[in-house]
């Protein structure tokens, strides 16, 4: 049909270099059960907080997937072990303060980094997390795909997880 209209050999060829050029303009979208979910075991030990919480939160929303779509849990499953010995740099151990406000007159409470992770590791490393991941029903859906445990051990072994280096 292209030759019909144009009688130069020339102008053809760059017709059809034309046509083959075209790209389709289509979003690949999967279906959460195709998405394949691996488990993978992370090691705090010795990590800067937010630097692994950062990293943790890019795998968790599945970022490093090729098929990664933004409104679609298309991500892994992540175990943080060793929480309670995260390091943070600089003066921040001593600095740092979490502010929890209970919503009454005289409920604020502030406490610091060094006595959170005495008390509760796990919320520290969680937290930094969740304030990494979207704030919306898939946010929500998404920080129940993180464990994290204080210590060495864990009991997700039946899932078989991956060593995840960071």
């Amino acid at each position: 049909m292209l030759c019909q209209y144009i009688y130069t050999p020339w102008k053809i060829v760059i017709l059809r270099l034309e046509e083959d050029l075209k790209q389709e303009r289509i979003t690949r979208f999967i279906k959460p059960e195709d998405a394949d979910q691996k488990w993978y075991v992370v090691d705090a030990k010795d990590q800067i907080l937010g630097r692994l919480a950062a990293k943790v939160a890019s795998v968790i929303r599945g970022k490093h997937k090729a098929v990664f779509t933004p409104n679609m849990d298309t991500g892994d499953f992540v175990i943080v072990i060793n929480a309670d010995k995260v390091k943070m740099t600089g003066k921040r151990e001593s600095q740092k303060e979490y502010f929890t406000f209970s919503g009454y007159p005289g409920g604020a409470k502030f406490r610091s980094f060094k006595e959170l992770i005495e008390k509760k590791p796990e919320w520290v490393v969680e937290n930094a997390i969740r304030g990494m991941l979207p704030k919306t029903r898939l946010g929500k859906k998404l920080f129940k795909k993180l464990k994290v445990y204080a210590g060495e051990n864990h009991p997700h072994t039946a899932q078989k997880p991956i060593e995840l280096s960071l």
